[in-house]
């Protein structure tokens, strides 16, 4: 059985810089009938659990550490037993929320993570934080972007931490370079593509500026 995608939303709060804003997060689980992944662990560890079932979970994958995204980590690490996956660019931002823990281990660009015979490759795009990541899989048409890009635009770049030069470059090298039908699901809201988002690319960089 080939790999599937399943969408979970979850709601929860985001603190950074002093500020705490009410947000619903996605959570996505990649897998088949037996084994998968799960990024980001939002929120809600008892929805995950429930949406995985009997299944075994091979990984816990981050595409970025700012706590809406993995404030769930800890309680689905324990009830499953999953290796959690950062890149350690965001160590800082793990560290505020699980300052007694660290993750299982790095993520580095060009890497790839295999789950029920689907290739994940790691895109390194820093700028939303330094060490946010996203996740494509060829084989399934799609790129897990995170925070990184979403349905009108990039992610925010306000706050500690993030540059918008530097996600525009992301975005520019790592993800408008995939192939234009390629489904982008989101860290929050709606799914878009790349060929949807590219030609935004200009008013982007001058929106920012």
């Amino acid at each position: 059985m080939a790999a599937r995608i399943e969408n979970l939303v979850t709601s929860g709060t985001f603190s950074l810089d002093g500020g705490t804003w009410d947000v619903d997060n996605n959570v996505w689980i990649v897998g088949d009938d037996r084994e998968c992944v799960v990024i980001d662990a939002a929120h809600d560890a008892d929805a995950i659990l429930a949406a995985i079932g009997d299944r075994t979970v091979t990984a816990i994958l981050l595409t970025h550490a700012h706590n809406d995204h993995i404030d769930a980590v800890a309680a689905l690490q324990a009830a499953t037993g999953a290796p959690v996956l950062l890149n350690d660019g965001d160590r800082m931002l793990w560290d505020a929320v699980y300052p007694d823990a660290a993750p299982s281990s790095g993520l580095v660009d060009g890497q790839v993570i295999t789950v029920a015979g689907t290739e994940l490759e790691v895109l390194h795009t820093p700028g939303h934080s330094p060490g946010a990541v996203c996740f494509y899989a060829p084989s399934l048409g799609t790129v897990f972007s995170g925070d990184t890009l979403f349905n009108g635009g990039p992610g925010a770049t306000g706050r500690s931490y993030s540059d918008f030069g530097t996600i525009i470059e992301s975005i520019t090298a790592k993800l408008l370079t995939l192939p234009a039908d390629t489904v982008v699901l989101t860290g929050h809201g709606d799914s878009t593509t790349i060929g949807a988002e590219a030609p935004h690319l200009e008013e982007w960089i001058a929106r920012g500026h």
